[in-house]
């Protein structure tokens, strides 16, 4: 039996033509597309098909397209490998609401609904302020912690060590990059985003998508799902609820939930989403986990020869 623990990817592994190739191949897929874009009421899978690219990047469409992709390369590896047998899950900011739904804590029909809600008020949100982020590479999370407090903005994702993320409002972030150098942190790099993800500056996507929340029925996960704002398992109804919320405005502990399954016992991976960010992160946070990607017909069929 192939035990496995199944990641899935988040907002900016995005990219046009992603999950087209199967959607031609398999029925399963077809019917799982058929359903998502009668759920939202629009043709998600135009957007993920064809594009425009400027559509696919706004934070409503992506959300959902990703939540839809990685449950699709699932589906499909279970098809061709009976034997898998996912133990944990986890998903990097919106992509551990993907795990949730690989989980059973809710359905995908409820889960591409909460992630397309979630993503407007997150545009609105960008909308309403003027927000930036930088990445800072330095081996010192504290110097960043405390250079990020100094300019008023937030750590935004611990994706990795010597990669960390800051969110917040553009000035502070600007302040924080001019700064970096005097800090001992070896680089900063401001990156090309829409606004300042997981900052105080969410607060109103937050407080939307709580309410959202409170309205959505959740089951107790079949697997355990290592949620970001705590980097642990979480099962009740309200600490999933509570998780979810947080994660808007809270850092993404990306590397310490990665720790946290390797403490569990789990050293295979199957990353599920466009563009192996994930497999990158993870050769930098354990170099002994193995990790098979999965984002179209031609790295499903490797990671089948591997798990088979």
């Amino acid at each position: 039996m192939s035990d496995v623990v199944i990641l899935f990817s988040g907002q900016g592994a995005q990219k046009v033509g992603m999950g087209k190739d199967f959607h031609e191949a398999s029925e399963t897929a077809r019917s799982m597309v058929a359903r998502a874009d009668e759920a939202l009421g629009f043709a998600l899978s135009e957007v993920m098909f064809e594009g425009p690219e400027e559509e696919l990047t706004r934070t409503s469409r992506c959300q959902p397209a990703l939540f839809l992709h990685g449950l699709m390369a699932l589906a499909l590896l279970r098809e061709r490998v009976p034997s898998l047998n996912p133990v944990a899950a986890a998903g990097l900011s919106l992509g551990e609401f993907t795990a949730h739904a690989a989980a059973g804590t809710f359905s995908v029909e409820d889960g591409l609904r909460l992630v397309m809600r979630r993503g407007a008020f997150m545009e609105e949100a960008c909308e309403a302020t003027e927000g930036a982020m930088a990445a800072m590479i330095s081996k010192d999370e504290e110097a960043v912690a405390a250079l990020a407090e100094e300019c008023g903005v937030d750590v935004a994702n611990y994706n990795a060590p010597g990669q960390i993320v800051i969110s917040g409002p553009a000035a502070g972030i600007d302040q924080a990059v001019e700064a970096a150098k005097g800090k001992g942190i070896r680089r900063a790099i401001k990156l090309n985003v829409a606004g300042a993800y997981h900052s105080r500056l969410m607060q109103s996507a937050q407080d939307q998508l709580a309410a959202e929340l409170a309205r959505q029925s959740m089951a107790t996960p079949t697997i355990p799902v290592v949620c970001n704002f705590a980097a642990r398992e979480v099962s009740g109804e309200a600490e999933i609820r509570e998780t979810l919320e947080k994660q808007v405005t809270g850092s993404v502990r990306w590397t310490q939930s990665v720790q946290r399954l390797r403490e569990m016992g789990h050293s295979t991976f199957v990353e599920l989403g466009p563009g192996k960010v994930l497999a990158g992160l993870l050769a930098k946070i354990d170099k002994d986990a193995v990790v098979h990607s999965v984002e179209d017909l031609e790295s499903l069929e490797a990671a089948v020869g591997a798990l088979g």
